[in-house]
């Protein structure tokens, strides 16, 4: 039994070599969240909107998550709380019907921001590492260690619900204090339109999310081997196994044989809003 166990851990020689000091992340809080995002207005591209504007009728499709923008600040008053603001940047696909031909596809930008406050727990510590540089403009490096680092997981949301509206007639106020950052811009292969147009769209999105906040913690764990791959190196795909046995290994669809009525999407119960994945 290592001595590097003695008042850590219990060491039993059968199950354990030795203790290991290890560097992780620990989570000092953590919630989920279940959003219905109602009216969510879309920002059409330019040719995009030049359709809706003269569509029959419009409706979204799937919406695909594009970018999630994290902030972290600590609360006033309150050293052991941190405020997290989280930024979703969804692209919507949409079909609008022009006439008698066949629906037009539409594609266009909407953006979400929640907040939440988890206890980040306080330290002091100022910790840099090697690959921290000092910036060039002042002579002094800006990398707050003592803040605890925000983690969001997040599915693609689903389509609830979605309308149009005319601009004359709703009263939508401009959103001229919009900023979209450059590089979810690029992303579009148009010119997204913020204001002048006849008509709007708007989304209404489901979406599940866990927000955590982490630091880094040393930890003494209990250690019983090193790892080793244990697979073997191969120069081309699907030369691992043989196809085959890899065959018997995959268990029968029993499910697939099975009427399942006239769901929307095939393998996917009717919920009531659109689950499919986004098709170009």
């Amino acid at each position: 039994m290592s001595e590097n166990c003695q008042d850590t851990l219990r060491c039993d020689p059968q199950d354990l070599r030795q203790a290991m000091s290890i560097h992780t992340r620990k989570i000092t809080d953590s919630c989920r969240d279940k959003d219905c995002i109602e009216d969510l207005r879309v920002y059409m591209t330019k040719g995009s909107q030049s359709l809706l504007d003269t569509a029959a009728g419009a409706r979204v499709r799937c919406a695909e998550l594009l970018y999630t923008y994290i902030d972290v600040e600590p609360v006033a008053f309150d050293r052991n709380h941190y405020c997290i603001d989280v930024t979703f940047y969804y692209r919507i696909y949409a079909d609008a019907t022009i006439g008698t031909n066949r629906p037009a596809a539409l594609y266009g930008l909407a953006v979400f921001t929640k907040r939440a406050v988890l206890c980040g727990e306080d330290s002091q510590a100022h910790i840099y590492r090697s690959d921290t540089r000092i910036h060039e403009s002042d002579g002094l490096t800006r990398y707050i260690a003592n803040r605890p680092t925000a983690v969001v997981e997040v599915l693609d949301p689903m389509v609830l619900s979605s309308r149009i509206r005319e601009v004359c007639d709703c009263g939508c106020r401009e959103d001229a204090s919009l900023q979209i950052p450059v590089a979810i811009a690029e992303q579009f292969d148009d010119e997204l339109v913020y204001a002048g147009e006849r008509r709007r769209m708007f989304v209404t999105l489901g979406q599940f999310s866990i927000i955590r906040l982490e630091r880094d913690a040393q930890l003494i764990v209990p250690v019983l081997d090193y790892a080793l791959p244990t697979k073997e190196c191969c120069d081309s795909a699907g030369c691992a196994e043989d196809p085959c046995e890899m065959f018997s290994k995959i268990p029968f669809p029993a499910a697939q044989f099975t009427p399942t009525g006239c769901d929307p999407c095939p393998g996917v119960p009717d919920s009531g809003y659109q689950t499919c994945p986004c098709k170009d």
